[in-house]
Order: structure tokens, then C-alpha cells, then sequence
């Protein structure tokens, strides 16, 4: 049975079309993989089928009572709420019939209402009555602290802001309340980053029994083939069925363009035959029948038409000096905010050393990063950095700006000239439609190419890399961890991808064994 049917989607922003008569369904029990390239438009789809966005052209119909859940890579949690807040926010339809029974005992309480009305009022308490008792409202604090509990968020505080949780926290809340809400259709945009290795193993074994159909969009594909039995692959506007998963997806996708290639080929060499033919005989009376009939099968011919390859990254990090054999030192380092999140920290990197930090979110792995770096003030012992130290520093997250990403390349590298930065831009797999829009209207994967371009184009022989591979495709993935392999300075990454780092780094420090938030 269909529960989503799309038909003749047609969607884009301006000039830039992303659909362009697109079909889709879903089918009852379907566990499907949503992949493409950044900014092909999965995003983009998933906001058109929840209604966040009206397509251009086309048709999104829902199967009747069907509840759809949607974790949204972009979804923003608003100031002044708390862990507790967002969770029961999950039950808001049930608050909302709680309200709407009080309206009705405070009219019915007034004496003002007729017996007709009292009646009408009597019968419509009793309905939102057995729908709470059917919901079970009167036990909602109860299933959200069992949920808490299986996310570890009561450790958190749930009194505790929002906004003062790290990337990965906010994950969790987000999934836990969609869990609490429990629909019967799962929408989960890249729901592992962010997620640190315990609760990505979490998600997975929920997937995996999820009896219900799901669509997942995810660049870390060992997690994605463990879960999905259907991928549909979007690139150049169109959105294509493959059953399997994604090793079958590639050996199936690599013969059909294969055979599409060896087909355009053929009408290519026909064409050029057809053409010479007419060319050489239209004005002469004897065969310009022949050749009038060649003009005609040659107009007819329907066109094979190869999809324009979609540029691959390359990333080069340029190289500085050598730095001194020491990188850095802590000594009884203890970091935080208002309060400490570390016991005493001794640490020591040196020259050519590729350290990985690993652990769950919130322990304190990006403070500590931005710590060493002297962007935060440490509550405790010191931190000495080496001589000679040329740091390249790629952020977790970044508020996107407003500019173009011509500007806001240039901004940093004003030496160059519009070419070399357009140059710069397209080899980090940036077409000229991205180059030429606002850094805020670009896909989590593309925001990250341009700041991995303004990285790689600065010298530098040490770079702190957090959460580099978060957005990422899996050509740029797998681009930037050749780049680091030939890189020859030291390296220190934050990563919850063991696949990305294992072969790569010198030493995998697990940050729980200092961390007091575990």
C-alpha cells in the first residue's frame, strides 16, 4: 500500500531548478535511503513532502491519518526552553484538548450555559476525556523521564537551556522527542551527525526494527546499509528507484550509466553518418529523395543526453614550515565554562603526530580543542603551544553568513583576483550557481566545501579538525581523507566516524577517561 505518493514534482529557487518532474512513492513497511551529492536537493525534498515548502508544479499526497515524524538537520531550538520543555512539546496536541476541557468546566461552572448546551458540553468533555485516558496524558512525565533516561539526558539537567547544549546534545533531544511522539512514518535527515558511537549504535538497532517505513538521508554509509533495504538516488533533478542496498545501488547505477554512455556513443557515430549523408546529397536531383528521407529519420530521432558530470573535490593542504617537535603541552588542564567538565588533562602532541579525539557528546572534546587554542579561558593548570606553530582550524559549526562565497572567500584572501578565487571555489566541487549564491542558502555539505576551501588555500603545518566529515558526500569524504593522508603536518581531529580515521591516526584518546560529565 502507497502511503506517499509524489507525481510531476517540479521545485527550485530563482533560476536554479532542483526537480524537474519528479515521481516518487512509499510503501508501507519500505526503509529507504535517500543519497545524492551535497546539494543535489534531499534536503530540499524532504521540506517539500512535509509541507515546509510548496513545489512549483506537482502533486504530495499523504495516505489519510497518517502521522509523520521529521528530524530536521536544521532544526533550531528556540531560547528559554528547556531539555523538558522540548520533550513534552511532543505531546502538544494532548495539552492542547487539556486546555480545551478547562474552556469548558469554567463555561459550565459559570451557570450561564442552557441545559441543550450543558448537554453538548458534558458529551465533548467526556470525548476529549477518553482520548487523553487512550494517550495515556496522565503519564506523560513518567514516559519522558524514561526517555531521558535511555538518551542520558537527565545527566544534562532537564531544567537545563537549550541553547547552552553542543551540537550532538540538541540531536538527541530532537530524537528523543520524536520517539515520544511516536509516529507511524520516520523522516530523518542525517540524523548521526553530531551523534557520538554509543547512540549511533542506539539509532541503528532502532532502525533496524523499526516495523514501520522511514526515509533516511545520511552520507555515513556503513550506518546507512545496515538499516535501509531501498535507495533512491537523486542527481540532476531526477530521483531514481534501486532495491537493495548501497553496494548494490553502485554496481547497478555504474552499468546503467555504462549502457546510457555506450548508447550516446552509437547515436553520436549515427548522427554524424546521417549528417554527412544529407550533406552530400540533398542538392543533387538523383538522391535527394535518399537524403530528404535521412533529414527526416535524423528530426524524429529522440536524443540520448548525458547528465553533466557534477565536479569532484580536490583538496591540497598547503604546507608551512616545519614547526618545533613540540606541538603542545597541558599541564593539570582543567576546562569548562561556568562550571569545570574535566578533571585535571595531560596531554602531549608532537610534530607528525594525527591524534583523534573521540567520545560521547557533551564531554568536553570541542572545549578542549578551542581550550588548547586559547579561544576559551581555561578554569585550571596551563597549556603550552610550540614555536613555530601555523594552525589551520576547521569549527563544528558556523553560523552561515550573508555574503556570496565569492565574498566571502575573497574577505580572506583579498590578493587574489576573481578568477583564482572562482578557481579555488570550483575545486573544492563548488559549481558557478553555488559560487555565486548566498552562503546561507547552500546545502550543510557545500557550506562545508568552502570552509574546507578557505583551509586548504592558508599554510599551515597543524590543523585542529572538528567534526570535519559532518555534511560531507561521499566523494568528498573520501577526498579529504587522501588530503590528510599527504599532509605533512600534525593533525588533530575530532571524529565519531571510526572508518574515516582508522589507518590514518597515531593515537585515539577516548575523552571519558577525563571527562567528569560521563
Amino acid at each position: 500500500m502507497s502511503i506517499l505518493n509524489v507525481e510531476h514534482l517540479s521545485h527550485g529557487f530563482g533560476d536554479r531548478e532542483i526537480f524537474a518532474d519528479v515521481s516518487f512513492r512509499l510503501l508501507k513497511g519500505e526503509h529507504i535511503g535517500l543519497i545524492g551529492a551535497n546539494g543535489e536537493g534531499k534536503s530540499t525534498f524532504m521540506s517539500v513532502i512535509t509541507g515546509q515548502m510548496l513545489p512549483d508544479a506537482g502533486k504530495v499526497e499523504w495516505s489519510k491519518n497518517v502521522k509523520v515524524g521529521y528530524l530536521d538537520q536544521h532544526a533550531v531550538l528556540e531560547a528559554g526552553m528547556t531539555i523538558g520543555d522540548v520533550l513534552r512539546s511532543a505531546f502538544a496536541s494532548l495539552f492542547e484538548m487539556e486546555e480545551r476541557m478547562n474552556v469548558i468546566c469554567d463555561r459550565m461552572g459559570s451557570g450561564e450555559m442552557s441545559d441543550d448546551e450543558m448537554n453538548d458540553a458534558m458529551e465533548e468533555m467526556g470525548v476529549i476525556q477518553d482520548l487523553l485516558m487512550a494517550h495515556d496524558f496522565y503519564m506523560i512525565d513518567s514516559k519522558v523521564e524514561e526517555i531521558a533516561r535511555a538518551f542520558e539526558l537527565n545527566d544534562l539537567g532537564l531544567d537545563r537551556d537549550v541553547t547552552e547544549l553542543s551540537g550532538g546534545q540538541r540531536t538527541k533531544i530532537l530524537l528523543a522527542k520524536l520517539l515520544l511522539e511516536k509516529p507511524e512514518i520516520l523522516l530523518l535527515d542525517e540524523p548521526t551527525n553530531y551523534l557520538d558511537t554509543q547512540h549511533i549504535e542506539w539509532l541503528k538497532r532502532y532502525l533496524q526494527e523499526y516495523e514501520n517505513a522511514f526515509i533516511l538521508i545520511s552520507h555515513d554509509i556503513p550506518f546507512l546499509n545496515s538499516v535501509i533495504n531501498i535507495i533512491y538516488h537523486v542527481e540532476n533533478k531526477h530521483i531514481d528507484r534501486y532495491p537493495g542496498d548501497y553496494e548494490h545501488f553502485q554496481e547497478v547505477y555504474a552499468a546503467k550509466k555504462a549502457q546510457l554512455e555506450a548508447a550516446y556513443k552509437r547515436q553520436q557515430q549515427e548522427i554524424a553518418e546521417l549528417e554527412d549523408f544529407v550533406a552530400r546529397n540533398k542538392a543533387r536531383v538523383s538522391t535527394r529523395n535518399m537524403a530528404m528521407s535521412r533529414q527526416k529519420k535524423l528530426d524524429k530521432m529522440e536524443m540520448i543526453e548525458l547528465a553533466a558530470e557534477k565536479p569532484k573535490p580536490e583538496f591540497h593542504f598547503k604546507a608551512a614550515r616545519a614547526s618545533g617537535k613540540l606541538i603542545f603541552e597541558t599541564k593539570d588542564l582543567v576546562i569548562g565554562y561556568d562550571e569545570a567538565l574535566s578533571r585535571p588533562i595531560n596531554l602531549t602532541m608532537e610534530r607528525g603526530d594525527f591524534v583523534v579525539l573521540k567520545g560521547a557528546n557533551g564531554i568536553g572534546k570541542t572545549t578542549l580543542l578551542r581550550s588548547i587554542l586559547g579561544e576559551i579561558p581555561v578554569l585550571g593548570g596551563s597549556v603550552e603551544l610550540g614555536d613555530y606553530l601555523y594552525t589551520g582550524y576547521f569549527q563544528q559549526e558556523i553560523d552561515p553568513s550573508n555574503n556570496t562565497c565569492i565574498e566571502e572567500l575573497w574577505q580572506d584572501f583579498p590578493n587574489l583576483s576573481q578568477y583564482e578565487v572562482r578557481a579555488a571555489l570550483a575545486k573544492c566541487g563548488l559549481t558557478t550557481k553555488n559560487i555565486e549564491s548566498l552562503v546561507r542558502v547552500l546545502s550543510g555539505g557545500e557550506q562545508a566545501k568552502l570552509r574546507l576551501c578557505k583551509l586548504i588555500n592558508r599554510e599551515s603545518n597543524i590543523l585542529f579538525l572538528d567534526e570535519p566529515t559532518n555534511h560531507l558526500d561521499v566523494d568528498a569524504k573520501d577526498e579529504l581523507r587522501r588530503a590528510l593522508t599527504e599532509y605533512k603536518g600534525s593533525i588533530l581531529l575530532i571524529c565519531h566516524e571510526p572508518e574515516f580515521y582508522e589507518g590514518l591516526a597515531t593515537r585515539v584518546i577516548d575523552c571519558s577517561e577525563w571527562s567528569l560529565k560521563v
